[in-house]
């Protein structure tokens, strides 16, 4: 009998796969627009039989929000050590995120009601966004800062740039976003 132990491959053949898909994808997207990738493309450009993508995510739209997904897992920006600061960066590194080519329709992608039946990926967009923020305020904690509540964070500071996002209200100065850092760190008493 064979050994079921060995069926995943971690590592292996189907993670070079998944690389070069996710990578082809980007690179379509940069170059022409999340809104002209199709499956049959990013199998051209990874070179990979279109069947193997639609048996894994089945649509561009599933693709696309799997790619997202794997972004914002491999990059967080690093704390500091100062509150103020480390909202700053988080914040900048939020809209860095979305702005970078394609980071909208990732973004789009991921929390689509035709692709999040379920609504996990909304769920875990929330829950990654909400444990970069988490991070400096767990930090500042341990130093013996005043901190606002992850809720007011969110309400205050993420919420206005993905408002932006989602409704296509361009926001591409990053002092937009270190003032609703300001505001929220002034109306809590968090010294400059």
């Amino acid at each position: 009998m064979p050994d079921r132990s060995k069926a995943s491959r971690p590592g292996g053949r189907s993670a070079r796969v998944r690389a070069a898909v996710h990578q082809a994808t980007i690179d379509l997207v940069h170059e022409v627009g999340a809104d002209k990738v199709t499956i049959p493309a990013v199998a051209r450009r990874a070179d990979v039989n279109p069947s193997s993508l639609y048996r894994r995510w089945g649509t561009t739209s599933a693709l696309l929000a799997d790619v997202a997904a794997q972004r914002r897992q491999e990059s967080t920006p690093e704390l500091l050590g100062d509150l103020r600061k480390d909202l700053e960066r988080a914040a900048v590194w939020s809209l860095a995120d979305l702005s970078r080519p394609g980071g909208v329709a990732f973004f789009r992608a991921e929390v689509a009601p035709d692709v999040d039946e379920r609504r996990a990926g909304l769920r875990e967009c929330l829950e990654q966004v909400s444990t970069r923020f988490q991070a400096a305020l767990d930090s500042a904690t341990l130093r013996g800062e005043r901190t606002p509540p992850l809720e007011q964070v969110l309400d205050r500071v993420v919420a206005p740039i993905y408002f932006r996002v989602v409704f296509s209200i361009p926001v591409t100065n990053e002092e937009y976003v270190r003032s609703l850092v300001a505001e929220l760190c002034d109306s809590v008493g968090v010294s400059p």
